[in-house]
């Protein structure tokens, strides 16, 4: 009985390290879509200009389609560099908060990191983790490293620990710095929202303007010169 349980066990485990295998293989080939869009699109030049000029066309054409379309970022990547950037004002005023009441830096980043929710928690999760193992401070901060306004809490942070500055201080004078920062990135972004609602308008009245009131002026003047 007890072989016949151990036997059982063992084709559970090889069966389940069977489709583990047989996942990550699977991961393994999944096609890239940049690079299949890049190679469409090459394709499509060769198959439209024909000839030797579309095949010398469609190389290029399918390497500048995959640098452009790996330039263009994602909305994914987009929607969490805007939420690291917005929690970023909490999370300095959370760590001086923290070290004002007394803890050290690690435990004041792993504080902050349990009470935030979303990709900045993590990172500064991993900030508190390698402090707290004793990590150098340019390691462990590194992984801000991608933030909008990140470089300037970890310079704060680096002259603390090489000069012993208070810190506190810094972090609350940044999170004013950051929340100014975006007051005036909205107030810019809302500016630049007007102006480009106008400016279809511009150019649908443009021409409208041209051919009823410049047109009809120009040809008379023509009319009455010839």
């Amino acid at each position: 009985m007890s072989g016949t349980v151990a036997d059982s066990r063992g084709r559970a485990r090889t069966g389940s390290s069977i489709s583990a295998r047989a996942s990550a293989a699977g991961g393994r080939r999944r096609p890239d879509a940049i690079r299949l869009a890049a190679g469409m699109g090459g394709l499509a030049v060769a198959v439209v200009v024909g000839g030797w000029f579309g095949l010398l066309g469609a190389v290029p054409t399918a390497f500048l389609l995959d640098l452009l379309l790996r330039r263009i970022e994602s909305p994914a990547v987009r929607r969490r560099r805007l939420r690291e950037a917005a929690d970023l004002p909490l999370a300095a005023d959370l760590l001086a908060a923290a070290m004002r009441a007394g803890a050290p830096v690690d435990r004041s980043v792993l504080a902050v990191a349990d009470a935030l929710d979303g990709p900045l928690a993590d990172r500064l999760a991993r900030v508190g983790r390698t402090l707290l193992l004793g990590g150098d401070p340019t390691e462990a901060w590194s992984a801000l490293d991608g933030v909008p306004g990140a470089e300037r809490l970890t310079a704060a942070a680096f002259r603390s620990a090489n000069s012993g500055a208070a810190l506190a201080g810094a972090l609350t004078r940044l999170a004013d710095d950051l929340r100014a920062d975006r007051a005036t990135a909205a107030e810019a972004s809302a500016r630049r929202a007007g102006v480009l609602i106008v400016l279809p308008l511009g150019l649908c009245f443009l021409p409208a303007f041209i051919l009823a009131g410049l047109v009809p002026v120009i040809v008379a003047v023509l009319g009455d010169v010839l």
